[in-house]
């Protein structure tokens, strides 16, 4: 039972970038996934999640209208699509999941975490 976050990287502030989540061993269709950061000295904030049946989404304050969270059950795997980044971006990003009903972006909801993956926003 696994997930990984991939895709983070270098990218110049307005940019653009997608983080993918890939699951081992289990099902994504079962679980509502949620996507996290952690900036250096900072707390991990939830910024998106999806629900695991009708594909319902919450999104934090900070990414709202800029971060799209989707998810592709036939391949097991979910995506973040980051649009007109900023520094204040730069984080470690994870994927985690939940069986949770509830919709959440509280990290306590979430009990699978995967590997982060570094995003740097910097020109």
């Amino acid at each position: 039972v696994q997930l990984q976050a991939s895709g983070g990287g270098l990218v110049q502030p307005g940019g653009s970038l997608t983080l993918s989540c890939t699951a081992s061993g289990f099902s994504l269709a079962d679980y509502a996934i949620g996507w996290f950061r952690q900036a250096p000295g900072k707390e991990r904030e939830g910024v998106a999640c999806i629900s695991g049946g009708d594909d319902s989404t919450v999104y934090s304050r900070s990414v709202r209208g800029r971060f799209t969270i989707s998810r592709a059950n036939a391949k097991n795997a979910a995506y973040l699509q980051m649009d007109s980044l900023t520094p204040e971006d730069t984080a470690v990003y994870y994927c985690a999941t939940t069986a949770s009903l509830l919709l959440s972006l509280q990290d306590k909801y979430y009990d699978n975490w995967g590997q982060g993956t570094q995003v740097t926003v910097s020109s």
